[in-house]
């Protein structure tokens, strides 16, 4: 009796996060949309591990994880924190290949490559490799965030577009190109310009915000919500914040600090330790939408995520866009929806007690986003739309 072959996945999503969560968080936003669409779906993460990504049903292929050394993303660190080798990159690349063998996925999304993820290119062009050379062939896809982080050198700008135009079928950008269109960040956006999608936001903050406003619970009511993602590089931030309460309009109010998995137990302990009376500090929690939108105000650094679950629920927001190393997306997104009086920016390079408290000020006085958020915000719905389209049409 002949044996029936696997049935073949819809789509394979590759993410690798390096330093904080918001690469991953939003990858599964994606694949849930890619679920309630009808999709099949092999969810491939190489980033440490995360929990209560909400990926019931869906197949999650945990590669060895790695993430950088610091916010310069130099030196990339393997499970046991030593910078990865040729034989660690062997071993990666071998089973990301098998998982792509053993579910022959019609379409392979991978996030953010080739406009960043560089140094993971000894496992993604040999994937793509192999499914452009599959039969069929596989549609090939990049998840985009709204901002590319550009490159200082000219060569890695025209590798970006070398790799895209020769490897790639399509890219998703998840904006809305009435406020972030891609010449904005990559000035040579034309190349790619006939393979371009805005699919607007992705994220279910909308959605969360709304059942919040429905339902009876009174946590968080009427404080400030201090957060800084996955936490890596937030802590001075944390400890500014703790330090600006008693100088700003708000010194009465409770606070709460929270704080992403990927802080030290031993410096979330300096932190919880440090904190008064009227200031609760605790590990990141999945209400956090729910707590925004009870909240006084919110102090953030300005990832992707966290400024939409912002916008979303109007909370009067103090944004300090995180600037480490090259990184230049946080800013240039902050300083746009400062201009359209949606948050206020208080710059990382200035950051101390009175600027924060003085910026505190300035947002209260704003009043925050209700009623002005201007975003498409359904984004993952968009993304599977039209991923369905084009791998119907590859099929014909």
């Amino acid at each position: 009796m002949t044996e029936r072959a696997p049935e073949r996945a819809d789509v394979l999503l590759y993410v690798q996060h390096l330093l904080g969560i918001g690469h991953i968080r939003r990858a599964a936003v994606l694949a849930r949309a890619f679920q309630r669409a009808g999709l099949k779906v092999v969810f491939v993460t190489g980033g440490w591990p995360v929990t209560g990504l909400g990926l019931d049903g869906i197949e999650v292929v945990q590669l060895p994880p790695a993430r950088t050394q610091d916010e310069s993303f130099a030196v990339i660190l393997d499970e046991h924190d030593r910078p990865i080798d040729e034989a660690w990159k062997a071993r990666r690349r071998a089973l990301l290949l098998e998982v792509y063998r053993r579910c022959r996925p019609r379409a392979v999304m991978i996030e953010l490559y080739p406009f960043g993820r560089r140094k993971m290119r000894f496992e993604l062009d040999p994937l793509i490799e192999a499914a452009r050379a599959d039969s069929p062939p596989a549609l090939i896809a990049c998840s985009l965030r709204d901002i590319v982080n550009r490159p200082e050198r000219a060569e890695k700008t025209a590798w970006m577009v070398d790799r895209f135009t020769r490897l790639f079928d399509i890219v998703y950008m998840h904006g809305d190109p009435r406020f972030f269109r891609l010449e904005d960040s990559f000035p040579e956006s034309d190349a790619v310009a006939e393979r371009l999608h805005y699919t607007g936001y992705v994220t279910e903050a909308g959605r969360a915000a709304a059942a919040a406003r429905q339902s009876d619970d009174t946590t968080g009511r009427g404080e400030v919500v201090v957060s800084a993602g996955g936490g890596a590089v937030g802590a001075a931030l944390l400890r500014t914040a703790l330090a600006a309460r008693a100088l700003s309009p708000l010194a009465e109010a409770p606070w709460r600090l929270l704080i992403g998995p990927n802080m030290p137990e031993t410096d979330f302990r300096a932190i919880a330790e440090a904190a008064p009376a009227g200031v609760i500090v605790e590990r990141a929690r999945p209400d956090f939408v729910a707590l925004l939108s009870r909240a006084r105000l919110s102090i953030s650094q300005g990832g992707y995520n966290t400024l939409m679950e912002v916008l979303a629920t109007g909370v009067p927001a103090v944004i300090v866009p995180f600037a480490g190393g090259s990184e230049t997306e946080q800013t240039q997104r902050a300083e746009v929806l400062a201009a359209n009086d949606l948050i206020t920016v208080v710059a990382e390079d200035g950051l101390s007690p009175a600027a924060l408290a003085a910026g505190i000020a300035r947002a209260l006085a704003q009043g925050g986003a209700h009623g002005k958020t201007p975003f498409e915000l359904d984004g993952a719905a968009e993304t599977a739309r039209h991923l369905i389209g084009r791998m119907k049409e590859a099929a014909e």
